[in-house]
């Protein structure tokens, strides 16, 4: 069976990048949201709709992928569970989530949330998603999109 490819849509700055990976590869999508996403005519791509509430698109994909599947993400928990799963992982820069990276980058991960909770003045400071970010999610997604099909 073929795998999907599964997006995490709330936010995600890459939609139309990964539609036209999963058509090149006449693969499935399936966009996962609370709502308020314009559903796509390509008969590839699946919209669902989640309830609205804490996670709820993260809990739908979690429970759903295995090998074979690639998801975008930029949710770190997430991924950990989707990389757990056998699935294939790339967060919207173009990074690749795997067994050997997930560790360190959740444990990163918990590490800023704890630092921004000690101190209540400390911002976000994610620089902003850029034209060579979405190049290198495009690159990536179709080098793992290839993998995942073998």
């Amino acid at each position: 069976m073929t795998g999907k490819i599964y997006i995490d849509a709330d936010a995600c700055p890459v939609k139309i990048e990964a539609e036209r990976v999963a058509t090149r590869h006449a693969m499935g999508m399936v966009l996962v949201s609370n709502g308020g996403i314009r559903p796509s005519p390509n008969p590839l791509v699946e919209s669902v709709f989640v309830p609205n509430g804490p996670d709820e698109a993260d809990k739908w994909i979690a429970d759903r992928v295995g090998k074979g599947d690639v998801v975008v993400t930029g949710d770190i928990p997430l991924a950990a569970k989707c990389v757990a799963a056998g699935a294939k992982v790339v967060k919207h820069n173009g990074e690749e989530l795997t067994p050997a990276n997930i560790g360190n980058v959740l444990a990163t991960r918990d590490l800023m949330q704890d630092l921004r909770s000690a101190d209540p003045f400390r911002q976000g400071g994610g620089r902003p998603f850029s034209k060579t970010d979405r190049s290198r999610f495009l690159e990536v997604l179709e080098r793992v999109v290839r993998q995942a099909k073998l």
